[in-house]
This record gives structure tokens, sequence and C-alpha cells, in this order.
């Protein structure tokens, strides 16, 4: 007896599966493009906003080139670089934390919390309290102590087999260590060096500047499509070392891939910007709540973080009589959820 694929069950099934994916295919493009007109929308408020409000047209007019008097200095000068900052940070962060927490299979594995932020603003730190040193030097030894860090939580938690949990405990340890290297710092650092160092450690868009921004956006460039193209890899990773090298995946170099990719995205926006707080750690569950299953989330997590970062800026600097770094109002947006995160999965006995 031969078996046919066009029986009646199987060719439904088929169909059904389809329709299935057509539909979380358009929710997908629905959501992105959302996040997408939102983000461009807090762009031009970011643009628009400041001491003086500029009609957009004359806004389009001094990007385009045209000497404005005040608005070309206000835009171009102050304004986009600030803009910038804010959206490329934000993608950086929002695509970082998604990463982490879907290869880590756990929403607590966020550069945050594991240490590596840390890493970049024990170092950045250091050069501006101790070394004096300038803001390229601060970046590259931000950016070097990130991928510092990671190496040495990962290498501590091998052990005999790679364990999720050994890392996040000993990327918690190495946190709370580091943290109190900061702490040390500022403490034994002059006056007059204190007050740009906690500036940066809040995280804030505050000074910004063009000459700045070129190593964010090229890494951000470089890095989020090998992570796309990586995503597939990412999600056979979800189901586990044994499940994920059954089905050919070879687990060390793909997430050793993918962990480097992350980490370079991460210190380079935490070296841009400073640590702002809990855009990582939201962005990937935002995106995932709005997309569903079944479809890669990492560019609606990368967007999150850009409207995250963006929102938060605006609300700082406009909400309140006194004005607040961006990093501020992301920590009280994200310590709620945290709170509420423990809370369910101590509820579920994960922790």
């Amino acid at each position: 007896m031969t078996l046919t694929l066009k029986s009646k069950p199987f060719a439904g099934s088929v169909a059904l599966i389809r329709a299935g994916r057509r539909e979380r295919q358009r929710r997908w493009l629905l959501v992105t493009g959302i996040l997408a007109l939102i983000a461009a929308g807090l762009c031009c408020a970011m643009l628009i906003l400041g001491n003086t409000i500029y009609p957009l047209d004359q806004v389009v007019r001094a990007l385009a080139g045209e000497k404005i008097k005040g608005v070309s200095f206000a835009v171009s000068t102050l304004r986009l670089p600030r803009m910038l900052a804010g959206l490329f940070a934000g993608f950086a962060f929002g695509v970082a934390g998604y990463t982490f927490q879907t290869l880590l299979r756990n929403p607590l594995a966020n550069p945050n919390v594991i240490g590596i932020t840390s890493g970049s603003s024990a170092a950045a730190v250091f050069c501006l309290t101790v070394l004096q040193a300038s803001g390229a030097f601060t970046s590259a030894a931000a950016v070097a102590a990130g991928l510092a860090t990671v190496i040495v939580i990962y290498v501590l938690s091998r052990g005999r087999i790679f364990s999720i949990g050994r890392l996040i405990l000993i990327g918690i340890g190495i946190q709370a260590m580091l943290d109190a290297v900061i702490s040390y710092l500022l403490l034994i650092s002059s006056e007059k060096d204190v007050p740009a160092a906690i500036r940066w450690l809040s995280g804030s868009l505050n000074g910004s500047k063009m000459s700045e921004l070129p190593p964010l956006v090229i890494i951000v460039l470089i890095c989020t499509p090998i992570l796309m193209v990586l995503g597939k890899h990412l999600h056979v990773l979800e189901l586990g070392e044994q499940s994920a090298s059954s089905l050919g995946v070879s687990t060390d170099k793909t997430r050793i891939a993918l962990i480097v990719c992350a980490v370079f995205v991460v210190a380079i926006a935490t070296a841009t910007t400073g640590p702002i707080a809990f855009v990582s750690f939201l962005a990937g569950p935002i995106a995932k709540r709005l997309v569903g299953t079944g479809f890669h989330s990492l560019i609606p997590a990368g967007l999150v973080g850009v409207n995250l970062v963006l929102a938060a800026d605006l609300i700082g600097q406009y909400a309140f009589v006194t004005r607040f770094p961006v990093g501020v109002i992301t920590g009280l947006l994200g310590a709620p959820y945290l709170i509420f995160l423990l809370i369910r999965m101590n509820q579920k006995g994960e922790l």
C-alpha cells in the first residue's frame, strides 16, 4: 500500500500550518511597522522640541544644509547627535538584551544583570577619574573591558558542561564586585572629576557629539545582520544543549559568535551613552509579547529599545521641572518590572 501526500487530512494540515504562518508573518510585519513609525515620530520630536520649538519644515531645511539663523546650530550641532545617539544606542541595547535572554533562556540574563555593562562602566570611570583620559580612549577602554568581562564570566561558567544557571550566578557576582570597584573609584576621585563620572554612570544623551557616533553606528550596522543570520540557530539553542547538538548545530561556536556580537554591540553603546538602565532588560520581553511566537523578534526588540530610550529622554527633559538623564527614567520604568518578574518566577519555582 502506498501513501499519498495529497490525502485530504494531510492537505488540510499543511493548509492550516501555512495559514498560521501567514497570520504570524502579518502580525510581525504589522508590529514592526508600528514600532518603526513610533520611532520615526520620536526622532522628529527630538529634533523639533527644545528650549525653542522649531517648525518641521525649518528642521528639514536645516538638515538639508540650508543655513537658518539659530535653527541650523540647534538642530545640526545639538539635537541631531542626541537623537542619533538615542536611536542607535537604544537599538543596540534592545538587540543585545534580546540575544542574551533568548540564548540563555532566562529573562534575567541580560547585559545589565550579568555584569557586562558593569565591566564597561568600571573601565570608563577609571579612565574619567584616574587617568582623566579623552573620550575616544575612554570608549575604547569601555569596549575592551566589556569583552574581557564576558570572557571571564563564560570561562568560569564552563565547568564540565555549559550551565546557564552557573553563568547567571557568576555574572551577578562579577557585577557586584565591579560595582564595588566603581564605588571605590568615586570615593578616591577628586571632586571635579566625580560629576562627569556620575553623569556617565546614570546613562545620558547630554553632550552627544557627531564625532563620537561613527563607532556605534558602524558596530550596530555590522553586528545586527550577523545576529539576524544566526537567529535560526538562536531558536534551536532554546531547545537545549542536547537537542541543538542532535539537530546539527555547533553549540559552542554558535554561542560564542552570538555572545561576541552582542557584547560588541552593548559595550560600544555603553561606551557612547553610559549604561542606560533596564533598556536591554525590557526590550526583549515587550517585543516577544507584541510579536508572539514563530518569528524572530530581534528587529522588534531593537525598535522597542529605540522607543524606550527616545521616549524616556523626552520625558526626562520636558515632563518635569528638573531635567533628568534618560537612565533615571528608564530605571523608574524597569525596576517595578524586575520586581514583578522575580515574584512571578519565584511563584513558578524558577528561582
